[in-house]
């Protein structure tokens, strides 16, 4: 979410949309303009540079995955990083004069791909999640590889026609006057590729950073790293549906790591070739990790957008997932949030507007007036297709009105809990706890003397299970030795 009004205004048109098939939401093309300015290599050399012009294909789908991934993600510092690693690959590519562009995708997820036309993608999450030029070198290579060998082509052939959709859980908006209540993430939807494909892919990209003069081990050595994360995250607890990330299209599997590996001897043994590390670290050290601020971030379990100046928590168990168009969390229990700005005048008679038909199952008889926190609030229940519901309305001072939707399958004592909690912990932020909140960033520290990971995780901020994420984040295995003046990545405010 990026500001009041536009936050209003695109779930205001949203409601209005219908979908064109149950489970399938497109984005407004309004959405989609005017973002078509990103790096591209090739011709020009192994320094890229940045340009506005289209290539012969794609530019409809580029803004469609722009718009999907939160934007483009603008670093100057990170940029001329990503920039040089692809000239460098480009140049030693089977098809050097190929043109590719690069876009750095805002998005915390992990996960690079291709598109036809020479349209690659990297997110500032798998950027944040690599150790040096070298790993970055192996990711992007192997998304040309799918592009030079034709892959990406047939994929787009047997992908949905849907490029960006939403899970339609249930009907609980009516159709007739607001479309439907969308409580998934709404990110791109890619085929995936097929084993062999796959292995292909890492057959020539392993070949080209190796002919780069990277070191060829950094495939498999990502493959690694990509799995350590992996698991971090699904320690953590219950997670949101996800876009296939990735980590789900590039599973790290123990079969691919051998393979990258064998590969890469062909080269010579482990130490050949050039990682670049000290320099890739400069460049991403100041990234910004995890959700942009710009669009309301997470923290623990509590949302905070300081642009609209409020915030609120979730109970113990659930999980926060910040998309574009809404905020949606998860509980244990499947009691699944959606919260997002509706448009009403200041004012507004919050009962009456529960009560004005679109909501489908409403229980007239529930609807509630009461004060969250000393901002008129109303709430109601409803039943629809199965599912319970628990919805609440509240005005801030400014006139900018929120939802809460909570559903589970039936009324839960979880839900009930879940919807009362969360509600009355809305709030307005004062300007001086605004002005104290930072967002999360990738932090390059070097360590000292007996330092070990439990000590240097210590020094991690804003992040839930320090320890297991200071690993993933550096490859590193449980009481792993550091030695004295070694680089590493820890998150901080």
């Amino acid at each position: 979410m990026s500001t009041a009004a536009a936050f209003s205004r695109n779930m205001a048109l949203a409601l209005r949309r219908r979908a064109a098939t149950l489970g399938t939401l497109v984005l407004a093309g309004a959405l989609l303009a005017g973002c078509n300015t990103l790096m591209t290599a090739g011709s020009t050399g192994p320094n890229a540079s940045i340009v506005s012009q289209d290539l012969a294909a794609g530019p409809e789908e580029h803004a469609r995955i722009v718009a999907a991934y939160g934007g483009i993600y603008h670093d100057d510092q990170l940029e001329r990083t990503v920039a040089r690693i692809v000239g460098r690959v480009v140049a030693a590519s089977d098809e050097p004069d190929q043109a590719y562009r690069i876009t750095i995708l805002n998005a915390p997820a992990i996960n690079a791909f291709a598109l036809p036309g020479g349209y690659l993608y990297v997110t500032r999450g798998l950027l944040t999640l690599a150790n040096d030029s070298a790993e970055v070198a192996a990711v992007l290579a192997h998304e040309m590889a799918h592009v030079t060998a034709n892959h990406a082509v047939e994929r787009q052939n047997k992908a949905r026609n849907a490029v960006i959709v939403s899970r339609v859980v249930t009907d609980v908006l009516d159709g007739d006057s607001g479309g439907r209540l969308a409580l998934a993430s709404s990110q791109r939807s890619l085929a995936s590729f097929s084993r062999q494909q796959e292995l292909e892919a890492d057959a020539i990209g392993v070949k080209t950073i190796g002919r780069a003069g990277y070191d060829p081990f950094a495939a498999g050595r990502f493959l690694t790293t990509m799995a350590r994360f992996s698991n971090h995250r699904v320690s953590s607890g219950p997670t949101m549906e996800k876009a296939p990330d990735f980590l789900a299209s590039h599973p790290s599997t123990p079969e691919r790591v051998a393979f990258a590996t064998r590969a890469a001897r062909a080269f010579g043994a482990p130490g050949i070739g050039e990682t670049d590390r000290d320099r890739y670290l400069g460049g991403i050290d100041g990234a910004i990790f995890g959700d942009d601020p710009s669009q309301g971030y997470v923290r623990d379990r509590t949302f905070i957008h300081p642009s609209l100046g409020v915030g609120f928590s979730v109970p113990d168990g659930f999980v926060i997932d910040n998309t574009s168009d809404a905020v949606l969390a998860t509980g244990a229990d499947g009691t699944a949030l959606r919260f997002d700005a509706v448009a009403l005048v200041k004012g507004a008679d919050l009962g009456r507007y529960l009560a004005s038909g679109w909501i489908n199952g409403l229980d007239e008889t529930s609807i509630k007036r009461f004060t969250v926190n000393g901002m008129p609030a109303a709430s109601a229940n409803a039943s629809a297709k199965g599912w319970a519901f628990r919805i609440a309305i509240i005005q801030a001072e400014s006139g900018a009105t929120y939802r809460f939707i909570f559903a589970n399958e039936a009324a839960t004592k979880g839900l009930i809990e879940a919807a009362s909690t969360t509600v009355s912990s809305f709030e307005q932020l004062d300007q001086r706890a605004l002005a104290r909140l930072k967002p999360l960033r990738i932090k390059v520290i070097t360590a000292r003397g007996g330092d070990t990971d439990t000590s240097l995780a210590q020094r991690m901020r804003g992040v839930d299970r320090p320890l297991s994420l200071f690993r993933a984040l550096n490859n590193l295995e449980p009481g792993a030795s550091i030695r004295a003046g070694t680089e590493v990545k820890i998150v901080a405010d």
